[in-house]
């Protein structure tokens, strides 16, 4: 399978039961189809608090945002195959 051109961001915060949900959605379809992923904490930058805080968790994919509060799978799966 070829090297995936995307990545995906977790925008969380420490003590998200929502957050850790969707990090372990991500890890798994995210490892199925090679894509490299990572978090960040909203509450280390204050634009980031600023821009997600009310909504985490939110996924970014290749930078833009593609969801928040819960992993729709079959979307993230169709948007990392593209």
């Amino acid at each position: 399978m070829p090297e995936s051109q995307h990545t995906v961001v977790v925008m969380t915060r420490v003590g998200c039961s929502a957050c850790e949900r969707a990090e372990q959605d991500v890890e798994r379809i995210c490892a199925e189809l090679g894509v490299p992923w990572s978090t960040a904490d909203v509450d280390t930058d204050p634009e980031w608090r600023a821009e997600y805080g009310d909504r985490v968790p939110v996924i970014l994919v290749d930078g833009a945002e593609h969801g928040y509060w819960s992993v729709d799978e079959e979307r993230l799966r169709a948007a990392l195959r593209a």
